[in-house]
């Protein structure tokens, strides 16, 4: 029989099985208030915990206990209303118990106490994320390994303490002892015998001197036994590890932005959100995942974050342009053989009259052969424009692989996020 023991660290007078316990079974409490907390939560405070509250009565068991059973006559202390016999009123608000408004003072109407915790970071991020996943991530070629790990190569001579394979060298020491006392046992057994023989002759015929050679000899033997060691150090093996070259799915994410003087700064803060979440949800789930950040209006600029989020500048809207440059990022820097290729782009819908037929055709004819996963969101509240249409198109030829929904409030982000990065079914 196996035992798993669970030796996580504990803070004071808390249980780690329990707590985990706890949350699986309170999932769809918890889940809401995350839902709710996420978006009324700001750009800088997405990465802390929150506390959760549950009605009472979802917490509620079942007791077992027994009933009075038969009749009882009972005499309550201070009894100024009711005589033996009389009937007792039923309580208020058709239940057993207290009437409308337990567990509170109030007069205003029906009050509910709850049982509130708080949700660590990790905890929170856990049913922030929970069943999303980067879509169609695939195994690329094995280029630039910078990723090894410690594998198991046998055992050798020579190694630390820390990697002492025990078992192996306890068995070297017991072949080495059976090794060397074998010679020595067998002189020692053959001096016995000429001693016993030559004790068994008769007292005229027996050999003094002999004998003293004889005990003095198996005297000897037996030192030598006991001087071979228990364990030597010719003994010790160690655990000899190798670093081995580990294949590793490397992703490239694109955050595309519109920045033009359509763009309200309502709009660019909700689009700040969602490729907040983005990020949070990719630093999370994935170690080796590049950030590519790319702002534009009439041209397209690729930046650091910090001016991606935060740069003023404005002008007209190209949208191809943003997709020119990120084809050309590509092919200079981001061989679709050697990594996944991810596009997130967030707009208001506005471009160029001409321009959204230039965009569909950058998009079947370059972009999205090479992509694993384009995303689009647009954050208008109005009608949809050309470029929305234009993008229904490219859906059309790659519905797994292109998605596309529109933001109005920053309430819809959450959403909407979990809607394009929901867990699929293996294709």
């Amino acid at each position: 029989m196996t035992y798993f023991i669970d030796r996580r660290a504990n803070a004071k007078h808390k249980s780690a099985v329990n707590r985990q316990r706890f949350l699986d079974r309170y999932r769809t409490h918890i889940k809401r208030s995350v839902e709710e907390a996420v978006n009324r939560r700001s750009i800088t405070d997405m990465e802390r915990g929150e506390k959760v509250s549950i009605p009472t009565r979802d917490i509620s068991e079942p007791v077992f206990q027994h009933g009075p059973g038969g009749k009882r006559t009972i005499v309550s202390p201070g009894n100024k209303e009711f005589v033996e016999g009389d009937r007792l009123r039923r309580p208020g608000g058709g239940g057993g118990g207290g009437g409308a408004g337990e567990g509170s003072a109030s007069n205003q109407g029906e009050g509910m106490d709850e049982f509130a915790f708080s949700l660590t970071r990790e905890e929170f991020l856990d049913f922030v994320f929970d069943g999303l996943e980067l879509p169609h991530l695939e195994r690329k070629n094995l280029v630039d390994l910078d990723e090894v790990r410690p594998v198991r190569a046998g055992v050798s001579r020579d190694g630390v303490p820390a990697r002492i394979n025990i078992v192996r060298s306890m068995r070297e020491a017991h072949a080495r002892r059976i090794a060397m006392r074998a010679p020595i046992r067998r002189a020692l057994r053959e001096a016995r015998e000429a001693l016993e023989e030559e004790e068994s002759k008769d007292p005229v015929l027996r050999n003094p001197a002999r004998i003293n050679e004889l005990k003095a000899e198996i005297e000897r033997l037996e030192q030598r036994l006991e001087a071979v060691p228990f364990i030597d150090t010719y003994d010790l093996r160690y655990n000899h590890l190798i670093n081995q070259p580990q294949p590793s799915s490397k992703a490239v994410m694109f955050c595309v932005m519109d920045v033009s003087g359509s763009m309200t700064q309502a709009h660019k803060d909700i689009a700040k959100r969602f490729f907040l979440l983005l990020y949070l949800f990719l630093e999370r789930s994935y170690e080796k995942v590049e950030l590519v950040f790319v702002r534009h209006h009439t041209a397209a600029k690729e930046v650091d974050e910090e001016e991606f989020f935060y740069s003023r500048e404005t002008g007209g809207t190209i949208v191809s342009s943003a997709l020119s440059l990120v084809d050309e990022i590509v092919t200079d820097r981001y061989p679709p053989s050697q990594w996944n290729l991810y596009v997130a782009q967030a707009s208001d819908g506005d471009n160029w009259d001409d321009d959204s037929v230039t965009c569909r055709k950058l998009l079947l004819e370059q972009l999205m052969p090479r992509l694993q996963y384009f995303t689009y969101v647009e954050i208008t509240p109005h009608a949809h424009q050309a470029l929305w249409e234009e993008y229904e198109t490219v859906a059309v030829e790659f519905p797994e692989r292109f998605a596309m929904r529109q933001i109005v409030e920053a309430g819809d982000i959450y959403p909407v996020f979990r809607d394009l990065f929901k867990r699929r079914a293996a294709q």
